[in-house]
């Protein structure tokens, strides 16, 4: 589905991207593991168009590298960034229809509202307040479910389960779940090795800019010297 190949980006003049390589298929979930700093945010952002990418990005055979990023979620590729972007003074409701792509009806999709309502429970109960008074818990569940309302093929979420609950962190392992059951392929940027293990298909890990292992979850947990050079703090 996704096929990036010697992937570059810069900052200025630093060099963040230095030759990824990578590929998720259709429904996977694959987690992008690493330090801070190492480039997988930018990854992300390099796919979605928010950074010039230089090399080669595919989705489902067409080159995407290059494209503004309203043409790429246009495509069908969702993107839920690690500072959950949210409209604070709209309503829950509000923002979950803004993540309708232009046409598009609610339910016409994988998705509706109702879906995110059943999912999440407290968004339905706060469907009709501001979203700034929310739980840090509870925007970035919406912020993942206003990305699914544009119906994706494709997402990428960044760092989902940043400073939450453990009960919040398994809801959003439940979400990533569910995403793949109805046929969604995921790119997980993801701190907590424990849950990417867990859900993932594949994983990538990430050092000074380029990939140095991919391989299964079960793969991984074989790799000693991997975690402690380029994951264990």
């Amino acid at each position: 589905m996704l096929e990036i190949e010697n992937l570059h980006a810069y900052y200025g003049k630093s060099h963040i991207l230095q030759g990824v390589n990578m590929s998720i298929g259709e429904g996977e979930i694959v987690a992008l593991l690493g330090r801070n700093g190492v480039g997988r945010s930018t990854t992300c952002k390099a796919v979605m168009g928010e950074v010039e990418p230089f090399g080669s990005v595919k989705f489902r055979g067409q080159e995407i590298a290059g494209k503004k990023a309203y043409e790429v979620a246009n495509l069908g590729i969702g993107y839920v960034p690690e500072n959950r972007d949210i409209f604070p003074g709209l309503t829950t409701r509000q923002n979950l229809v803004l993540g309708l792509k232009p046409g598009q009806k609610d339910g016409a999709g994988r998705w509706a509202m109702q879906d995110m309502f059943n999912m999440f429970e407290n968004l339905g109960r706060r469907a009709d307040v501001e979203a700034s008074v929310l739980s840090g818990g509870e925007q970035q569940m919406l912020t993942m479910c206003r990305t699914l309302m544009g119906d994706p093929d494709f997402v990428m979420i960044d760092e989902p389960t940043e400073g939450l609950s453990p009960q919040m962190v398994q809801r959003v392992a439940d979400l990533l779940q569910e995403i793949a059951k109805r046929g969604i392929a995921t790119l997980l940027v993801e701190q907590k090795l424990a849950i990417a293990l867990d859900i993932a298909d594949r994983v990538y890990v990430m050092g000074h800019g380029h990939v140095v292992f991919e391989g299964t979850p079960a793969e991984l947990k074989e790799r000693d010297d991997i975690r402690k050079e380029w994951l264990e703090v």
